[in-house]
């Protein structure tokens, strides 16, 4: 029996967005109210306007949804324009129909049609969307810090405004530490909205008058090198996000949040997860948890890596990629790179034995740099002669991704 029998895959109309929000609420059991139900609404249907909504219907009913966005993404210096997967859902009495599934195929072809050869998502269930070909390429650091524990540095030259945080400077800040930073989105109208809709400690404040604040550290020069996004509360200071491009104004911004000290008792924060919180303050017996935060997944095995900026310019290796999702991601991959030219050839759609063997979530965890090659063979996450593994180890550049976003 066709289970798909009388359903509709096609575009979600923005007037069908409502059916959209109710599909959401109903399987994340969102208890909204109704001042952060307008602004979730709002939010959605800008997103609407600028992705491809995609959904199964069972008549006009939406029964299962996929919202697909435009960003961009930092790798290694090289800008990809990436594809961001979120509003994912079905409805239980059509689970196990496969729709999904559909879905997300739909999405990556249109990803590829664009010429986003790279996807990010956060993810709902790790091991469901491994199988669909993601992998984690980032973790997020959330800390509590006591007053009596906050720094104090010495020495500083410059110095600490309070302004409003869609201020230009601010946008100024994150543009440079998004061009020098791996991983990172680079934000366009569409991630800026998002993060003043949906941050990270909205939940706690939706309903109440604390609006968030920033405060940006200019240098002696009045150079804009840091900011913060942050709010109190109830006597303690939440800070959403933290950006800085010198340790001086890492360091200067740090001053700021202690001098609220006679005001709060902590300091709620969160940062990427390679940001060494407790190691850089000197009272490190703060409570600190790391956990996985995004993933992403390749797109287009072929085109992203005709634009990576490997790290050595002369070199050959065979890749041998599975991709049960895409038949173009799945095969051997010929990479030969003279002189900084790259050229990648797909020379077999079997996965032949005298390459290196690896899935298509493997590979992007490796390309990102979350995890490298020699843990992958020892994991067993991939396989491959020896020599290979160590001229991946060589042509890879080193970093680990940083994502502080949210969609």
């Amino acid at each position: 029996m066709n289970q798909r029998k009388g359903l509709v895959m096609r575009d979600i109309k923005q007037e069908e967005m409502a059916q959209s929000i109710d599909l959401l609420n109903y399987v994340f059991q969102i208890s909204l109210s109704m001042n952060k139900d307008r602004h979730f609404v709002n939010s959605k249907s800008r997103q609407f306007d600028v992705g491809h909504a995609i959904g199964w219907f069972d008549g006009n009913q939406l029964v299962s949804q996929i919202l697909n966005l435009p960003f961009q993404v930092n790798v290694h210096g090289k800008v990809y324009e990436m594809g961001g997967i979120t509003a994912v859902g079905t409805y239980p009495e059509y689970s196990g129909f496969g729709l999904m599934e559909s879905l997300i195929i739909e999405c990556l072809q249109r990803m590829r049609d664009e010429k986003r050869y790279i996807s990010y998502l956060f993810p709902y269930s790790i091991p469901y969307y491994r199988k669909k070909g993601w992998e984690i390429m980032s973790d997020i650091v959330e800390f509590q810090v006591k007053d009596t524990q906050l720094p104090h540095y010495k020495g500083l030259n410059g110095k600490i405004r309070r302004v409003a945080p869609k201020h230009d400077d601010v946008v100024d800040i994150y543009a440079r530490y998004a061009k020098k930073t791996h991983g990172v989105m680079v934000r366009n109208s569409i991630a800026w909205n998002e993060k003043f809709q949906e941050d990270f400690w909205e939940e706690k404040f939706i309903d109440s008058d604390v609006n968030l604040q920033a405060a940006i550290y200019y240098d002696e020069n009045d150079v804009p090198q840091g900011y913060l996004f942050y709010r109190i509360m109830e006597e303690n200071y939440y800070i959403d996000e933290i950006v800085y491009l010198q340790e001086e104004a890492r360091k200067g911004l740090w001053n700021f949040v202690s001098a609220h000290r006679s005001m709060v008792y902590n300091v709620y924060g969160k940062t990427t997860g390679n940001e060494a919180v407790a190691f850089l303050l000197e009272d490190s017996e703060i409570i600190q948890k790391v956990s996985p935060y995004f993933m992403a997944r390749i797109v287009d095995v072929k085109e992203f890596l005709l634009r990576y900026p490997f790290a050595k310019n002369t070199f050959n290796i065979r890749l041998a990629v599975s991709d049960r999702i895409v038949a173009w991601n799945h095969g051997t991959f010929d990479i030969s790179v003279l002189d900084g030219q790259v050229v990648v050839e797909k020379i077999s759609e079997e996965l032949e034995d005298n390459a290196v063997q690896l899935t298509v979530q493997t590979l992007a965890t490796m390309l990102l740099g979350y995890k490298r090659p020699s843990y992958l063979e020892k994991i067993e996450r991939l396989q491959g002669d020896p020599l290979q593994i160590g001229l991946l180890e060589d042509i890879l550049p080193v970093g680990i991704p940083t994502f502080i976003d949210y969609f």
